[in-house]
């Protein structure tokens, strides 16, 4: 008996909490939500799994957590922490990316940059409730900057780049790394949730049914003095985006050369499928109820939202205004694809034209400052490394 007691004691059973249990739930529900309406499942099926293997309850001490030196989920969890697999992400989305359609029309740049306005507004508010709501500890007196790093890492989510989100939280704020990467990732899972009732908000149905030529045709040559004279021009001006921009143009150089197609190859699909996989499991797992579920994680979560909001209405608005001043319209739909979330967005400000004319094709306009959007999150991270670090 006193061997079957001390069993049950050792036992998940005897430790679990309420928070593991919703905590569970949630993970659950992304697993649901991966699976059954196909919300990037890529993304949530590792993160909704980790999030439950993360919660399963087990005596102090043992050595299974995430967080504790030494375990297997711990060792897994360092390349997310020191800053490894962001710039591995990027590496193979520069190999699956085509800037064919950002060389064509760089006047659509602007929107991508217009799509960063929800990190900045989203930093004046972190900054505002840290300093009038002490329940959420993002100040400390022995360290003013404090509180502008962690406002700074939690505003970056309105980027809708998880690894963006996640290479700068490591750096500035690591205590806030868990909630800001589940933030991140979660926002951009549900771009087709999010976007559309947005967009339709704020264009009239005449702005929708604008239709764009496409884009002129781009030369090899461009294509691959794209990525070199993209990565001299943003490092020059921003050192601090070199690990994740330099990745970014490298694996575009590798796919675009047409001479290491083995090498964009294994960029595009081995390793960042590996490297996502790894990321997205241990990022669930991080969301432990004890660490997880707190006023500041909660609070954190709304910030982001409010975040990505303000970005995709930022990039639509922008893209309104500059119709003001130009013969050539822009359907303010692929405004909202200046966020980062590649090629999630481009697809949605599509889908959301072609609801109201099917003959309506945009992707290629939208994958503009769908792009442009990854490269102006990077620099907007790494301007804030350069003031904060």
């Amino acid at each position: 008996m006193e061997w079957l007691i001390g069993f049950f004691e050792a036992s998940g059973i005897a430790h679990l909490a309420w928070g593991n249990l919703l905590m569970i739930v949630v993970g659950c529900v992304f697993v649901y939500l991966a699976i059954a309406r196909n919300f990037e499942p890529l993304l949530l099926v590792p993160i909704g799994f980790g999030i439950i293997l993360g919660n399963m309850p087990f005596e102090p001490g043992m050595g299974q957590g995430v967080y504790d030196q030494g375990s297997v989920l711990n060792y897994i969890y360092f390349g997310v922490i020191a800053g490894v697999f962001p710039p591995l992400i990027f590496l193979g989305i520069g190999a699956m990316t085509d800037f064919s359609a950002l060389i064509a029309q760089p006047r659509l740049i602007l929107l991508g940059a217009a799509a960063q306005l929800g990190i900045f507004f989203t930093l004046l508010m972190a900054v505002f409730l840290g300093q009038y709501l002490p329940f959420l500890d993002l100040a400390d007196a022995n360290d003013p900057l404090r509180l502008l790093r962690a406002a700074a890492a939690i505003g970056i989510i309105g980027g809708a780049d998880g690894p963006t989100a996640i290479f700068i939280a490591s750096r500035l704020a690591p205590d806030l790394l868990g909630a800001i990467a589940v933030s991140a990732y979660s926002y951009m899972a549900l771009v087709p949730v999010i976007q559309p009732p947005i967009m339709r908000l704020l264009t009239t149905r005449e702005e929708r049914l604008i239709r764009m030529p496409p884009p002129a045709e781009v030369s090899r040559t461009q294509r691959i003095l794209f990525p070199i004279i993209g990565l001299i021009v943003c490092v020059l001006i921003v050192p601090d985006t070199l690990p994740l921009l330099g990745m970014l143009f490298f694996g575009n150089l590798l796919k675009e050369s047409g001479v290491t197609e083995r090498l964009a190859k294994t960029a595009r699909s081995a390793l960042i499928d590996s490297v996502t996989i790894m990321l997205g499991l241990t990022v669930g797992a991080s969301t432990q109820a004890s660490n997880f579920l707190t006023p500041r994680s909660i609070a954190i979560f709304a910030l982001g939202a409010c975040a990505f909001a303000i970005s995709t209405a930022g990039g639509v608005l922008f893209a309104k205004f500059y119709n003001l001043f130009t013969r050539n319209k822009i359907n303010p739909l692929i405004g909202a694809a200046g966020v980062s979330a590649v090629p999630m967005s481009a697809r949605v400000a599509h889908t959301v034209a072609q609801a109201e004319d099917r003959h309506n094709f945009l992707i290629w306009q939208a994958m503009c400052p769908n792009v442009a959007g990854v490269i102006g999150s990077a620099v907007a991270a790494g301007v804030m490394l350069v003031i904060l670090r």
